[in-house]
């Protein structure tokens, strides 16, 4: 019940977002469904049935990922102070989270159970009434215990995966003295400039005009000011919000070592493959090749996966390379910061984009009609949820960064340098990872174009 009363006082943004959740949800259900429907008009070809169910994974993943995605950046289970003492803590807030993902799930999949029902026939009084019922096997009775396993793992996975992404951990906070260093580097940079801005934000000064140290009993909740123990309230210090240099990913090393083995991988199995002639049955109008090939694929994805935190880290350091001003810092500094939370969307993005450059560079122009329509649907389905899940990381960081951003406009950065620092992060980023995607899906797509 608490869950529901979340859902439903949520602002429009959220409610968009859990929508969408829902969307997906019904995308990837109507295709575990449409997989069944050819089992069922298909009895004699359970290879083919099982491979369309098969097929159905990256559609099933790509789901998964936004509903955690959403989930975190949804603000009515975010731990607050006061919360613990009504009986929300952590452990509670984590499981209305999984609720509410679950109800989002469960919407959807019995919006897809709904259409589906409608294509084969069963379902009358609204337009295209069975105009799938041959293909969907409309003449077979439909078992309910086939279809309830069908709809169920995407609000079960969903909700399973979304608790144990929120669970409670122990936070080690950054060290002071560090996040300190790197905020007195920044704020000289804006005082250098000659946007020291102290007083035009109401921060008491000292008398050469900088920013006054508070007390240690002070601190910043939010935006509320927590008052010394005389009562007096106190500005927090805006240097001690600014977050402090994190360690690099670990998973560099580790991704170009896949993407490696992935491009070997497929490498050796299209030569192994040319004087057997042994090939994979792929969808309609996607090429076709052998079966090492699909693996190379899902390995150079997984390594481009595994990379790109550690290669957004790189980004942030190259851009504080070599003198920088306050722009660069602070652009470095978050892409540093934000590595792994927008690196693994992003490399989810890009090996998305690397395997459909890769498969629209070795399809055959004449056979773009053979794209059915479940093709369609479940090629739209990862694309947009890969999309989605990076744009709702990039809210995530944005929410992260809250209080850096209100220390920033307390030491004087305009914000207009703000902006200026999201574009360059984006255009950094763009610079980077661009042509890195276009290389590895040449390399990918080598082998089978030679």
């Amino acid at each position: 019940m608490l869950a529901l009363r979340l859902t439903r006082g949520a602002q429009p943004a959220v409610q968009l977002r859990r929508l969408l959740v829902a969307a997906a949800s019904a995308g990837t259900g109507f295709l575990l469904l449409c997989a069944l429907g050819y089992a069922l008009s298909h009895p004699d070809s359970p290879g083919s049935s099982l491979l369309r169910l098969a097929w159905c994974l990256p559609p099933l993943a790509a789901t998964i990922h936004f509903a955690l995605a959403v989930a975190r950046t949804d603000p009515g289970t975010k731990p607050r102070p006061g919360l613990s003492a009504i009986g929300l803590g952590p452990a509670r807030l984590m499981a209305v989270s999984a609720a509410t993902t679950a109800l989002s799930c469960t919407l959807g999949s019995m919006v897809a159970l709904l259409f589906f029902l409608h294509l084969r026939g069963d379902l009358t009084g609204m337009p295209f009434d069975g105009a799938a019922a041959e293909f969907l096997a409309a003449d077979a009775p439909l078992p309910l215990p086939a279809t309830l396993t069908l709809l169920t793992p995407v609000p079960a996975i969903a909700s399973l995966t979304v608790a144990f992404a929120l669970r409670p951990k122990e936070k080690h906070p950054d060290t002071p003295g560090t996040a300190r260093q790197y905020g007195s580097r920044l704020a000289a940079q804006l005082r250098k400039g000659g946007r020291s801005g102290a007083a035009a934000h109401g921060t008491p000064e000292d008398g050469e005009g900088n920013p006054a140290e508070p007390s240690a009993n002070s601190r910043a909740v939010g935006a509320v000011l927590v008052p010394q123990k005389d009562g007096t309230p106190q500005t927090p210090d805006p240097v001690t919000h600014i977050p402090a240099p994190r360690k690099p990913p670990t998973g560099l090393p580790w991704g170009v070592a896949v993407i490696a083995a992935g491009l070997t991988v497929e490498a050796y199995a299209v030569h192994a493959a040319t004087d057997t002639g042994t090939t994979l049955a792929m969808p309609a109008a996607l090429p076709t090749g052998p079966a090492g090939v699909l693996l190379g694929w899902l390995a150079t994805a997984l390594g481009l996966t595994l990379a790109a935190p550690g290669l957004t880290h790189l980004c942030g350091r190259l851009l504080q390379a070599v003198r920088p001003g306050a722009l660069r810092l602070l652009a470095g500094r978050v892409l540093m910061a934000e590595a792994v939370r927008i690196g693994r969307p992003l490399g989810i993005v890009c090996a998305a984009a690397s395997g459909a450059y890769a498969m629209a560079t070795l399809s055959d122009p004449d056979a773009t009609s053979a794209f059915g329509p479940l093709t369609t649907v479940g090629v739209t389905l990862v694309t947009g949820c890969t999309v989605a899940t990076l744009l709702t990381a990039a809210v995530e960081a944005k929410q992260a960064r809250a209080l850096t951003t209100t220390a920033l406009l307390r030491l004087g950065a305009p914000t207009s340098m703000l902006r200026s620092a999201a574009a360059l992060r984006i255009g950094v980023l763009l610079a980077f990872f661009g042509p890195l995607t276009l290389m590895v899906a040449e390399l990918a797509a080598l082998p089978l174009a030679s």
